[in-house]
Order: C-alpha cells, then structure tokens, then sequence
C-alpha cells in the first residue's frame, strides 16, 4: 500500500481536491477532522491539553474552541506545544486506520501541516497544493466568514509555500487557471498499480 501525503496551506484547496481522490475510490484520512475529534474522545490527550491550557479552554467534554483560538492563533509556543500534544495522538489514530484499510492500492492522507511535523518520513509521496496568495485569503474568507486580519493570522502559523516546495515529491498549482483533474486522474491511475510519479511542478 501507497501512504500518500495531501497538504497545503489554508486556502489552497487541499480539501477539494482529496475528495477528487475519494469519489476516485481512494480512501482518505482527514487529518485536522480526525484531531478534532480525538481532542474530544482521547481521555489521555484531554488530560494533557486541560493540564497544559487549563479547564476554561478544554472542558470535561473537550475544548472550547473558540478559546483555544484565540489563545494558539496568538501565541506560536501556544500552537506548538497542542501540536506536540496532538500530532502524536493522530499518528496513532492513523496507523489504526491503516489496518481497517490494508487491502487498498494507496491511501490518502489530508493535512494541513505534514513537514512542520515531520511526518512526511512516514509517507511513500507527499503532494503540495498551492495558490496565490491573495486567492487563498478571498477563499477563507467566503469560506469561514473570516477577517483578512484573522485568515492572515492563521496562515503564519504555517510554513510558506517557498520552505514546502522542495520538500515535495509533486506540487499541484491550484490557481484555478489549469483544469487539475486530469493531472489527479494520472496520478489515480499510476497509485492503483503501486507506483510513484516523478516529482515535478505542474
């Protein structure tokens, strides 16, 4: 099986472009859903997040993420220290859903952050998206209903695009001026027989 990466920096478009995959019949693992709700069900992980924010940010029955916003979205220590807490949590979480999937030619795995963790080691391929960066604001803020102010914000707690780039086995542009579904369906194709594109920017 093909453990193949998905990322991209908000706006980009990553999430419309897994589910071109998954009506392809590739099963997808979204991660930053998948951590949302183990930030809920993790008895261990809430134990550690409540220890480290206190109760006002994460409750008996999970966080407040309204709170929690605020507080990692202004604080990059902050942002750091949840993603030491929950990337590990979701690693694990994944490797489960592996098992449940082992018959699978490849799978996809939707991130927002893959190489700010490291966890591009333990993938076969990771796919860029990216965008300008202006579209990628307009997107979030028809998207979320955000602030210029609050969507750039967020997107300084990600790496750019430029550090990404050379750490990635293909990168997809996503500027909405090339059609990316026949360069997608290509890619289908080559990972249901097991193999690997050679990287390269299209």
């Amino acid at each position: 099986m093909l453990k193949i990466g998905l990322t991209g920096g908000i706006g980009a478009g990553k999430s419309v472009i897994s589910r071109i995959f998954s009506i392809l019949g590739a099963p997808v693992y979204n991660a930053d859903a998948e951590a949302k709700k183990l930030m809920s069900s993790d008895a261990a992980l809430l134990l550690k997040l409540r220890e480290a924010f206190g109760p006002k940010a994460i409750g008996e029955n999970g966080p407040d993420r309204k709170a929690l916003a605020r507080i990692i979205f202004n604080d990059p220590d902050a942002m750091k220290l949840v993603n030491s807490l929950v990337h590990p949590a979701v690693a694990r979480d994944f490797e489960l859903w592996l098992e449940d999937h082992g018959n699978a030619p490849y799978v996809i795995k939707e991130a927002a952050i893959i190489f700010e963790t490291g966890s591009q080691r333990h993938l076969d391929m990771v796919i860029l998206i990216t965008a300008p960066e202006e579209m990628r604001v307009k997107r979030v803020m028809k998207r979320d209903g955000a602030t210029v102010s609050s969507v750039r914000k967020r997107m300084e707690n990600q790496w750019p695009d430029e550090k990404k780039i050379p750490l990635a086995g293909l990168v997809l542009n996503n500027d909405s001026t090339s059609p990316l579904l026949p360069a997608i369906l290509e890619l289908h194709s080559a990972f249901s027989k097991g193999s690997l594109p050679a990287g390269q920017k299209r």
